[in-house]
């Protein structure tokens, strides 16, 4: 109860948005997750359209993203693909993105990972290019389902994958939820937002609550002194197991 008080920020990964947001009071619960689970359906409905993918992808200082997906696209071009998707989906931590598209595209970057200094490829075991224009089907209809809610302005800060800035007021929410469908999710920026203060101040407890880990290991690549005061909540354990 004394952490839940004293918090005064939150960020969610992706759809967990919705969660930092009801966290944060700015909206109904049940009402979010009617919002998620449109958006769930109008994502998978844009993802079986084109067949596409997600390559996790963590690269030398000297690799160079956005050389790697416009090569990657002009292969597609020459596969005969008309105007083919390959773009930065996430930035995760300094050198490691997500970058999805079409899945020649990707395929093409695994092939000649060496020649754009990626140390290590991995498709991801998704069939969408979530986060690119190619979801550009889901918008309207999470837009209108945005449009009905009811959403009032976050109680404490709360900062969007979009810009990595804070919402200001509902109208706000409702226009970067939607263009995060569509957006990168700069989740490198928003650990830099969040944890941006003055030399000799202390970092507060970061509380990660969900089934994993994974956000507070980006937290370990992006600011080490603010991981020292990371800790995790695990919601899947049952009452028994959290007396034991």
């Amino acid at each position: 109860p004394q952490v839940l008080e004293s918090c005064v920020a939150a960020a969610g990964f992706s759809v967990g948005e919705f969660a930092a947001l009801v966290f944060a009071g700015a909206m109904d619960f049940a009402q979010a997750l009617h919002a998620v689970k449109v958006r769930a359906e109008a994502m998978q409905e844009a993802a079986d359209a084109v067949p596409s993918g997600m390559l996790s992808v963590i690269g030398r200082p000297a690799a160079n993203y956005k050389l790697a997906c416009a090569e990657a696209q002009q292969h597609c071009e020459a596969l005969g693909i008309p105007d083919p998707v390959c773009q930065v989906s996430t930035y995760l931590f300094p050198d490691g993105r997500v970058i999805a598209g079409h899945l020649q595209a990707l395929e093409y970057l695994q092939a000649n990972a060496r020649k754009y200094h990626f140390t290590r490829t991995k498709m991801l075991p998704v069939n969408g290019a979530f986060h690119t224009r190619l979801m550009e089907p889901a918008v309207e209809p999470l837009t209108e389902v945005l449009r009905d809610m009811d959403i009032q302005k976050p109680l404490i800060c709360v900062y969007s994958n979009v810009n990595s800035k804070k919402y200001m007021h509902a109208e706000h929410i409702r226009k970067l939820l939607v263009k995060q469908v569509v957006s990168p999710v700069m989740w490198e920026q928003t650990m830099h937002s969040m944890y941006e203060r003055r030399q000799g101040t202390e970092f507060p407890y970061t509380y990660e609550v969900g089934p994993g880990k994974q956000l507070g290991a980006i937290l370990k690549k992006c600011n080490l002194k603010a991981w020292r005061q990371y800790e995790h909540v695990d919601v899947t354990e049952d009452e028994g197991e959290a007396e034991d």
